[in-house]
């Protein structure tokens, strides 16, 4: 069996407020292209999730690794 331990501040919250309201935005619109468009570039609009899933949450993994925070 696996013993994966996660540090505590792994999930804190790292994305202020601005940050997290254009990441939603622009995840939306992303992933609006699944819907709206055809052919190959139909399927780039599910890289909307990453920036949803951010915005929403409040973490980003590429900020943890660079220890950047947007967060007041």
């Amino acid at each position: 069996m696996i013993n994966l331990k996660l540090p505590a501040s792994f999930m804190e919250q790292n994305v202020g407020t601005l940050d997290r309201v254009v990441r939603l935005v622009a995840g939306v619109i992303l992933l609006s292209l699944v819907f709206t468009t055809d052919g190959p570039a139909r399927w780039l609009g599910l890289i909307g999730f990453a920036p949803i899933f951010s915005g929403a949450s409040g973490v980003c993994f590429l900020y943890r690794a660079c220890n950047v925070s947007t967060k007041k």
